[in-house]
């Protein structure tokens, strides 16, 4: 493939070959490791900034609450893991919960939950474009945990479609039953 023009950010920072057009999970998997967060939506390319300390700090308390309720035939994982349901879509949530299987994969195709960690860089995507992709993919519920507005919005698929489960501000505690029983708190001063 030949590159990109001169001086564009990407030949800047990346050997990575660019060229227009559609993209597919071949193109993720022959990216440089850089550190830098690849996702694919219906074949075009989004890059995504690395998290700051307030996202790892919200999504670390939120994996600490998760990982003692999880069933054994589930597993809470935090990215970066690929969610990949088909070869035109590659996303990365924050925090995923899927089945439990023994898997060297760099992604996986099934998901019980996918969170987002949201900030002021993510936003739109985690709030306007993710909720569309994953109730596409089927995925069963989908969490928002605000680290900046201090607020968990829980969606859940219902005959096809999310629907707003919750939003729980600063100081709540969410009961949640999908994708499996345990509650999450949601604190300021705790996450974030």
């Amino acid at each position: 493939m030949p590159s990109r023009t001169r001086g564009s950010p990407l030949q800047a920072r990346s050997r990575w070959p660019i060229e227009p057009g559609e993209f597919t999970t071949a193109d993720l998997d022959a990216a440089p490791d850089e550190g830098a967060r690849y996702e694919l939506v219906d074949g075009v390319l989004l890059l995504t900034h690395m998290s700051s300390l307030v996202h790892q700090r919200a999504l670390g308390n939120l994996l600490m609450q998760m990982v003692p309720a999880c069933p054994d035939y589930l597993e809470v994982l935090h990215g970066p893991l690929e969610f990949r349901p088909n070869s035109r879509l590659a996303v990365v949530p924050d925090l995923l919960v899927l089945p439990y299987e023994d898997s060297a994969t760099r992604w996986v195709e099934n998901l019980a939950l996918a969170v987002e960690v949201v900030v002021s860089t993510t936003r739109t995507v985690d709030r306007v474009l993710k909720p569309v992709l994953y109730e596409r993919a089927g995925v069963p519920a989908y969490w928002l945990l605000d680290a900046e507005e201090a607020t968990l919005t829980v969606l859940e698929l219902v005959a096809g479609s999310y629907v707003e489960r919750a939003v729980v501000a600063e100081g709540g505690v969410f009961e949640a039953e999908v994708p499996f029983p345990v509650r999450v708190g949601v604190s300021r001063s705790v996450a974030w």
